[in-house]
């Protein structure tokens, strides 16, 4: 049976065949990209390119992407949700279409000398209906690509318009509507603004048993005979979707929707989710990516997870897929605090040490969690083992912090039902305050309630608790709304200002100050770098000048796509430097042909690795001020910065 490694392995070399250039995976940190905390899919950092954006390796190209979702977190628990994945992707940047990505991707999941070997007669497949109001059509032309090439495998391939009402219908290929199968940045075609592309997908899904199956949703192992109404789309545990083809074709204009000039092709599959289907077992927790985590849990537990009893299972997942996230997470700099995406850090190790508490455990264990998943993922990650040191300490910070946190949780919960009589409901702000200050879960409070003849309002608990999360989901949107990805003017001053930043902290403060990451909006750009001390205000000065003195000048902005070896013997700089591959787009500040120098008189001011867009001459910036200089961890400082 294929193991995890060998199925990306396979992924990347099938299309590294077909001469697609493979590439590592970005930051689980989106750079430049402040509309979300997290890379949360492969396409993401795609994004520029797919909008027309050209890339330094070309117009095929493939990779395994790290991915995290926060909105996930809730969901932990079943059968098949995680926050943190690998989504293996393959992209065509105008270059081939349908036609030849669904040959592919027939091939890769259904060969089992050169991909995964699945039995095709266990391969579902949807497709966009179309929706004749905007003008665009049903996608036959991928409906009948699927079924021709079952046909030749003998296996009867039914098209279907799916109805709710009529099941599975017999049917092999289904089309479904554009809130299943239409693929754009806004959602449906209906909320798409204008010169927003997009375009229809088609999504394959894995049968795990056509008879009947093995249901671990809630947590249980029970064998469920499927209903006549059953269907892939439906979440009773037979199907499982394991990849999705965009065909990003259209754009919407004032007129309506209108053909791209490029079209392009962007697929996305779960690597969990194809190991499952691969092992035939809906559970993708028991891929063997988890097998080191999952034995080091059992030992400190005392517990089996083959048990499948509902709680230990719940608890267990919750734990295996947390800390296997808060190690990438640490990995890539989002190291645990109260904020951004350090909160989700801090949120995931404390989920799982109180899931840990439910399992019995007294000793810390997430440093071992932490070990056996950089020894999972060191081949395939080596980053990992670099930040190793990193991971375990933070992870047994927050753990020692944490345990001291829920003694005084106790000792707050023993306060508040001191007095309270037998059967009494235990108000339910004092339960939100257990969660939210002392992040006793709800499962925490309801078990210390229960060994003192209390009650717990579950249901009151969840609305407040939902009122509070809709209030903070609404206060992030307005936070981290607009940025780079819109291409706005001033997204693209601050961007070119970012670079003089940049080379002014190095300039100012020395080599060590590289940069860290950046956060850019039409309103202003945040700038993240290495360095151990406060700035001095002389040091926030001359920093200032530099930048000032280069946008005085008005040095003209340009990019070249050279070798790598090229772009680092001219001294390029840049946060990615070490993710690239062959070719590499590389912008100058001032002389392309000169060796940077922040100099406010230097011919050649900067040069960096970065995608773009940048202005063409930096005269037009504006005056380049900064508001904040702050700590953001130890030894990464913060610049928040404005132009007027």
């Amino acid at each position: 049976m294929l193991g995890s490694h060998e199925i990306r392995a396979r992924y990347l070399n099938f299309f590294q065949k077909e001469n697609h250039v493979i590439i590592p995976s970005s930051s689980l940190l989106p750079e430049n990209d402040p509309t979300t905390l997290f890379t949360g899919s492969g396409m993401q950092p795609m994004v520029p390119y797919l909008l027309g954006e050209s890339h330094s390796l070309g117009v095929r190209i493939v990779d395994s992407q790290k991915c995290f979702r926060s909105q996930d977190i809730e969901e932990v628990g079943d059968n098949r949700h995680t926050t943190f994945f690998e989504m293996l992707g393959n992209w065509s940047l105008g270059d081939y279409f349908k036609t030849e990505q669904i040959s592919w991707m027939f091939e890769f999941l259904t060969n089992p000398e050169i991909g995964l070997g699945l039995d095709a007669r266990r391969l579902y497949f949807t497709c966009f209906r179309g929706n004749q109001e905007i003008g665009i059509p049903q996608d036959t032309d991928s409906a009948e690509l699927w079924q021709k090439l079952l046909q030749e495998k003998n296996i009867d391939a039914k098209i279907v318009d799916w109805s709710e009402r009529d099941g599975m219908q017999a049917g092999r290929i289904f089309y479904y509507d554009e809130k299943k199968n239409w693929w754009s940045r806004a959602g449906i075609p209906g909320k798409m603004p204008v010169g927003e592309p997009g375009g229809p997908d088609t999504e394959m899904f894995w049968d795990f048993n056509p008879e009947c199956g093995e249901n671990h949703l809630d947590g249980a192992t029970d064998i469920v005979k499927f209903g006549n109404v059953c269907h892939v789309n439906c979440d009773c545990g037979r199907f499982l979707e394991i990849g999705n083809n965009v065909f990003m074709q259209y754009h919407r204009t004032e007129s309506g929707f209108e053909l791209l000039p490029q079209t392009n092709v962007d697929f996305g599959g779960g690597l969990e989710r194809l190991a499952a289907a691969v092992r035939n077992d809906a559970d993708v927790f028991n891929i063997d990516l988890f097998d080191g985590m999952k034995a080091v849990l059992e030992q400190a537990s005392g517990q089996r997870y083959a048990d499948y009893v509902p709680e230990i299972t719940k608890s267990f997942r919750v734990i295996l897929d947390h800390l296997r996230a808060a190690a990438f997470l640490i990995a890539d700099n989002a190291i645990p605090s109260n904020k951004d995406q350090g909160y989700f850090t801090r949120r995931l190790i404390r989920r799982s040490i109180r899931y840990a508490h439910m399992l019995g455990i007294q000793k810390n264990f997430c440093a071992a969690i932490a070990e056996e998943t950089i020894k999972t993922y060191a081949s395939a990650y080596p980053q990992l083992i670099e930040q190793k040191k990193l991971i375990i300490s933070e992870l047994e910070k927050e753990e020692t912090k944490f345990k001291r946190t829920i003694e005084h949780g106790i000792k707050k919960f023993n306060e508040i039902t001191k007095l309270m009589p037998a059967n009494s409901a235990i108000p339910t702000e004092e339960i939100f305050d257990l969660y939210q200050s002392y992040g006793f879960s709800l499962e925490i409070t309801q078990e210390l309630a229960t060994e003192k003849n209390l009650v717990v309002n579950e249901t009151e608990f969840r609305t407040y608790l939902k009122q509070h999360q809709d209030q903070s989901r609404a206060g992030s949107e307005q936070k981290f709304k607009g940025g780079l990805a819109d291409h706005s003017e001033m997204s693209v001053k601050y961007h070119t200002a970012t670079h003089l930043l940049h080379a002014a902290v190095l300039k100012i403060l020395g080599a060590h100050a590289v940069q860290k990451g950046s956060n850019i909006t039409p309103e202003r750009l945040r700038f993240d770098f290495a360095h151990g001390d406060k700035l001095t205000a002389e040091q926030i000065k001359a920093v200032e000048d530099l930048v000032n003195a280069a946008i005085a000048r008005d040095y003209s902005v340009t990019f070249q796509i050279i070798p790598v070896a090229e772009a680092k013997a001219k001294k390029a700089i840049g946060l990615f430097a070490g993710k690239y591959e062959e070719m590499v787009k590389v912008y100058t500040v001032g002389d392309p042909e000169g060796l940077p120098d922040a100099n406010s008189t230097a011919p050649t001011f900067s040069r960096e690795f970065c995608g773009g867009p940048h202005v063409e001459h930096t005269g037009i910036i504006g005056h380049f001020k900064i508001v904040k200089e702050e700590a953001v961890s130890a030894g990464v400082r913060r610049i928040k910065a404005i132009v007027e």
